[in-house]
């Protein structure tokens, strides 16, 4: 009997083990589909290629090392590689939003939100993302607007600027000064609030923080923002100075540092944090005898709450809560940052597609995105948002946020935010905004699929045998795309110098190959794996401000995809030879090239 109980007792163990190893290889599955944005090839791509991470998680990797040199060049062919590739089969548009809206102009956030939405309860129209992407595009008449004469942000003395240096002098300045455009040697000046944008970061810098700073500089009004990306100081308390002076890809960035357009900032989580006048306490009342003062005259007056001998309060960490800070940092640096800066938060994995001064400039601009196809008024999500500096909505948020343990998971927030009744002064904007298709991965696409009609995150990095997916282009009804000539522009690379290309072999210890002589040696398509196509930028989800490329961090993009289309938009731009889509030529520094991605030859 003993026996057959022993065996019993085994059989289940192992049961349990099978079953255990079982849901978390489907957890693990799950968690590989969202970060990697598809479904692995193969078993074999699980092991070979981790998970990565995004900074500010609690295990980060933002870099990887490519293949050897050798490989690269044993593996060139000289008739289709990176060289002599012709950019597009196709001529593009470049200036194909038009002129850039005027400083003042705002966007009318709950117009966005009807039209995209619906009414609020029933939110019929939010699985239309085709629609509502067609209507940012083409309905800018209708939801941009001038304040009338003498409302105008820019004609509002900067000394009452809800901006910190809105006025590029601490805002000492009497009124805006005459609009200035950057320049090789200047960043120019605004003829109206300066607007900040904020970034985390951790780690050195890779292609994709490149690839955000492009972006940023190819589309934002460059007088008008700040840049100020935030480096992990509770990790490394050298992260400023490393990127300052050791590293090799940030350092093309240097020059718009040292003249004010980016600006370094070292993050440590503060034990405290200014509040706005008024009631802090959410209701609950401060305390009717409040404790004594402290040797800084300073007062307990409610739970976390302090009043100084000025009567600014401030909202306090204790010494328990400051040991456990968030894993997830960078889910409560924005919340910090904005309460005391205000503007506007970015992940390191976006690309700005539009100018987003519309979006901040209004009285009312606290706003994020939809969590998908996720109908709940409380599913937000925060990879893009803005809040109004030391506002009720923000000091609330962030109360919120340090209440409940230092969580500040969008969704958490939100759910808080509905239940307190305060979820409308927080605009959810929709997923065609920011994330065009987030609701299509998510399985709660209606109506017609975006263009390009694309399913997962994978996608955009791909350009092998053209179109992976044969309905990318199913729903574009446009005009016909002019076919490039046999002469046309051609690429990045044949207008670069020539004696700067000269003097640049691509050398191994057995082969040295001239990016000069690859270049001129006659281009065969039939004979190239990532053959050019008719992707341009100008159809890259028009009418979207930004695109989010969640996480893939240790990704590089194939010769011809979306996003190596959108590299070469970027270097023709900043080469001085095309425009950006305001049909503006850079005048700024020179900014190199990114870097070829060798894995592809």
């Amino acid at each position: 009997m003993a026996k057959r109980s022993r065996a019993r007792n085994f059989c289940g163990v192992l049961q349990s083990v099978l079953a255990a190893a079982t849901l978390y290889g489907f957890l693990f599955l799950l968690v590989t589909v969202y970060q990697k944005g598809s479904l692995p090839a193969s078993p074999k791509e699980l092991y070979k290629n981790p998970l990565s991470h995004r900074p500010g998680s609690s295990s980060d990797q933002t870099g990887t090392k490519g293949p050897s040199s050798k490989l690269i060049i044993e593996k060139i062919n000289p008739k289709a590689n990176w060289f002599n590739r012709p950019e597009s089969l196709v001529t593009p548009r470049d200036n194909f939003l038009g002129k850039r809206p005027h400083v003042d102009t705002i966007a009318n956030l709950t117009k966005l939100v009807e039209e995209c939405r619906g009414s609020y309860e029933k939110i019929e129209k939010m699985p239309y993302v085709y629609d509502c992407l067609k209507y940012l595009d083409q309905g800018a008449k209708e939801y941009f607007y001038t304040p009338p004469r003498g409302e105008g942000a820019s004609e509002q003395s900067p000394k009452y600027a809800e901006y910190l240096n809105a006025d590029g002098a601490d805002n000492t300045m009497n009124e805006y000064p005459a609009y200035k455009p950057a320049s090789k040697d200047s960043m120019g000046r605004c003829n109206g609030p300066i607007i900040p944008y904020h970034v985390y970061w951790t780690g050195p810098a890779t292609w994709r923080v490149e690839l955000f700073i492009k972006s940023h500089f190819h589309t934002q009004n460059i007088p008008c923002v700040r840049l100020f990306i935030w480096l992990d100081g509770d990790r490394d308390s050298k992260a400023v100075d490393k990127m300052l002076n050791q590293d090799p890809l940030f350092e093309k960035f240097l020059p718009f540092v040292a003249r004010g357009d980016i600006v370094l900032k070292t993050w440590k989580f503060p034990s405290r944090i200014p509040l706005p006048p008024g009631d802090n306490t959410d209701g609950v009342g401060y305390y009717k005898t409040p404790g004594k003062p402290n040797s800084k005259n300073e007062t307990l007056v409610a739970e976390g709450l302090i009043r100084d001998a000025k009567g600014q309060e401030w909202l306090v960490l204790t010494e328990k809560q400051m040991t456990f800070l968030p894993v997830a940092v960078s889910d409560a640096v924005r919340f910090v940052v904005l309460h005391l800066y205000g503007g506007a938060y970015f992940d390191m994995d976006v690309i700005m597609l539009r100018d987003m001064r519309p979006l901040l400039i209004g009285d009312e601009h606290s706003f994020a995105e939809r969590w998908g196809g996720h109908p709940s008024p409380g599913d937000y999500n925060t990879a893009i948002m803005s809040l109004s500096a030391n506002s009720s909505l923000s000091s609330y948020l962030l109360r919120g946020g340090v209440r409940m343990g230092l969580n500040f998971h969008p969704r958490v927030i939100g759910v808080m935010a509905v239940k307190d009744h305060r979820n409308r002064e927080f605009h959810m904007l929709e997923t065609a905004a920011f994330d065009p298709i987030w609701t299509e991965f998510n399985w709660g696409r209606l109506g017609k699929c975006t263009v390009p009609c694309i399913h997962d995150y994978a996608q955009v990095f791909k350009g092998k045998n053209g179109f992976p997916l044969k309905d990318e282009w199913k729903t574009y009804d446009g005009p016909q795309l002019k076919l490039a000539g046999a002469k046309s522009r051609g690429h990045f690379w044949e207008i670069r110098d020539v004696e700067e290309r000269a003097v640049t072999p691509v050398m191994t210890e057995s082969v040295t190959y001239d990016r000069d002589v690859l270049s001129k040696t006659e281009y065969k398509i039939e004979e190239d794996n990532y053959p050019p196509t008719n992707r341009t930028l100008e159809n890259f989800f028009r009418g979207a401000w930004t695109y989010h490329i969640h996480n893939q961090w240790l990704k590089n993009p194939e010769p011809s995809s979306w996003l190596n289309v959108i590299q070469r938009a970027h270097d023709g731009f900043f080469s001085h030879d095309r425009m950006n889509p305001y049909g503006e030529k850079w005048d700024g520094p020179n900014i190199p090239e990114y870097e070829i991605s060798w894995e592809y030859p």
